[in-house]
This record gives structure tokens, C-alpha cells and sequence, in this order.
């Protein structure tokens, strides 16, 4: 009885501060068993770097070189998708297309940590995350050896159990494949994962893959999009996923 009055409490405070957000239920006492992150944005500050690599890119052509914030919305749906949009932005021609996103891919392999810097607070939390038994994964549409490149520089071979960037064989994200396919490789199901992002994108990701989604306030997005794609928490700081992480996992909206 006290469960059911406690999740009443929780909504009417929810809906008095005009946040309706979807809150998880109280029939469990799991706890969330593994966290998958997205990079960019997420775990690491890389708007500079992937804005310097692509106005190299485009200074290559003749084309006027974009404004670094600009690469907030270029960015999010892997390196083809970006360069794509940087070409459009700058008017050139999509004739060498092909030609300018394997120069990219090159570039960027050449120097994946220029200027790129964990957000304050993300190391903290992950070595809490790492010491209470999570299982850590990194769910990226960066090219896969940029993603083991920069988090690698960044955190080290040992924090994470599975690294996985844009390849290929796998569908990019929004399409679920990529983040199912490291929920197996981690031995957990579904349910019993927190999926972390900062873009529409990573909220399509998350939810395709019935995972409990998270939002985060520190990235490249702001919280309207965040809403708009059904983020079930959005969340100001990277510590906020140390009380999330021990909720239950069995979740159903509320509200």
C-alpha cells in the first residue's frame, strides 16, 4: 500500500511542477545492470573537433568554413549524415560527397582527441557506476575506430565492456540494432539497461530498443527535443544517473 502511495506523491509533484515525465514503478528491486552512453555530447565534449575536421573538409573544396555551434545539429546521426549537411550548409555540391566523407573519416583518424574533453562529472560517475557491478557500453554513430580512438584517450581500455561506433554491418542509430546487439554482448536484457543521450536520435534509439532513456541537458540539445522524443527522465547533471541506476528496471508510464 505504501508503494502505491508514495508513486501517487511522485506524480502530483511531478505534475505541480510541470514536469510530466514518465517515472518508473516500485514492483521490483532490481537494479538497472548496465548503462549505455552515447559519445558525443554525452561522455565527451567533441563539437570543436568534429567542427575543425570538417571545415577542413570543406576548405578542401573552396567552401566557406562553418560556424563551430552550427555542428550541434550537423552532428548526431553518424560522419556520412554530417558531412552531408556541413556540404548543404555551405553550397557546395553533393558530386564530391562521396569523396568528401572518406576524407573526413581520414582526417579525423588522424587526431580523434583534438580539443575533445569528458563533461564535467562524467569520469566521477562512471568509476561509482563501474564499482557498483554496472556493466558500461558506449552506443555511438561515430565512425568505430574515432569512438575507440576518443574514448580510449579519454578513459583509458578498461572502463568500458563495450565500445561500439558506426560500422557497416549494423544499422545507424535511431534503428535499435546497435543498442540491442551490446545489450547481448553485455549478457543483460533490455530492461535491466539505461540508455544515455543528448539528441532526438539517441531518444529514437533508446525507446526502439525498450530501454529505460535518459536525457541529458549537457550536450548539443536542448530540452524541448528532448521532451518532444519521449525522453523517460531528462536529466541537468551526470551524478543524477547514480540514483536512477538504482530504481527498478520493470518501468511503465505514468502520468
Amino acid at each position: 500500500m505504501r508503494v502505491f502511495i508514495l508513486q501517487d506523491i511522485l506524480i502530483s509533484v511531478y505534475n505541480f511542477v510541470g514536469i510530466k515525465q514518465a517515472i518508473p514503478t516500485m514492483k521490483e528491486k532490481k537494479m538497472f545492470k548496465a548503462c549505455l552512453f552515447d559519445l558525443d555530447g554525452t561522455l565527451l565534449d567533441t563539437v570543436e573537433s568534429i567542427a575543425y575536421v570538417a571545415n577542413r573538409v570543406l576548405a578542401q573544396y573552396g567552401l566557406p568554413p562553418q560556424p563551430v555551434e552550427d555542428f550541434n545539429y550537423y552532428a548526431g546521426d553518424g560522419a556520412d549524415e554530417l558531412m552531408s549537411r556541413s556540404i548543404q550548409a555551405a553550397g557546395g555540391d553533393f558530386f564530391y560527397l562521396e569523396e568528401a566523407r572518406k576524407m573526413y573519416r581520414d582526417l579525423f583518424a588522424e587526431d580523434p582527441l583534438y580539443r575533445v574533453q569528458p563533461y564535467e562529472g562524467i569520469v566521477e560517475t562512471l568509476l561509482t557506476l563501474k564499482s557498483r557491478g554496472v556493466k558500461l557500453a558506449v552506443c555511438s554513430n561515430k565512425p568505430h575506430p574515432a569512438a575507440l580512438g576518443a574514448i580510449h584517450g579519454m578513459f583509458g581500455q578498461d572502463l568500458f565492456d563495450v565500445i561500439q561506433g558506426q560500422v557497416p554491418s549494423i544499422p545507424c542509430k535511431p534503428a535499435p540494432d546497435i543498442a540491442v546487439t551490446i545489450a547481448e554482448q553485455l549478457g543483460v536484457s533490455l530492461r535491466e539497461c539505461m540508455y544515455v543521450g543528448d539528441t532526438d536520435t539517441d531518444m529514437q534509439t533508446g525507446n526502439a530498443a525498450n530501454m529505460y532513456t535518459i536525457g541529458v541537458l549537457w550536450g548539443f540539445r536542448d530540452r524541448t527535443e528532448l521532451e518532444q522524443n519521449h525522453a523517460w527522465r531528462i536529466i541537468e547533471h551526470p551524478k543524477e544517473l547514480l540514483d536512477i541506476q538504482c530504481l527498478s528496471c520493470e518501468k511503465e508510464e505514468l502520468g
